[in-house]
């Protein structure tokens, strides 16, 4: 009983907060996606009960998880990649590397 109770009042909370972005909203070309994104989070929100009661729920949050695991860690390892594979040469100007001597903004000479 006491989890329909809680299941209730978070949709009720939902719908509340929903309702007060939407009345609070400046202009109109922006609702279609709040309420599609509402929508979306609002179909999570009826699903939870049947995944708590069947058992899914921990399944589906293992699930949620290692897929945003392995996107972090592959998105890491290219980042990583990119730094390996990149030369401090590369960022040097063209004058510094012909060995001219370039004037600074504060008068002073460099090589």
């Amino acid at each position: 009983m006491d989890l329909l109770y809680e299941w209730i009042q978070n949709l009720v909370c939902y719908l509340v907060i929903f309702t007060a972005v939407l009345e609070v909203l400046p202009g109109k070309e922006y609702k279609k996606y709040i309420q599609f994104f509402a929508g979306l989070v609002l179909i999570l929100l009826l699903v939870t009960p049947i995944l708590k009661v069947t058992g899914m729920e921990q399944n589906f949050w293992e699930i949620y998880n290692n897929r945003e695991y392995e996107q972090e860690k592959r998105e890491l390892m290219e980042k990583d990649n990119y730094f390996e594979n990149i030369d401090i040469i590369d960022f040097l100007p063209e004058d510094w590397e012909n060995g001219e001597e370039m004037e600074t903004d504060s008068g002073t000479m460099e090589r």
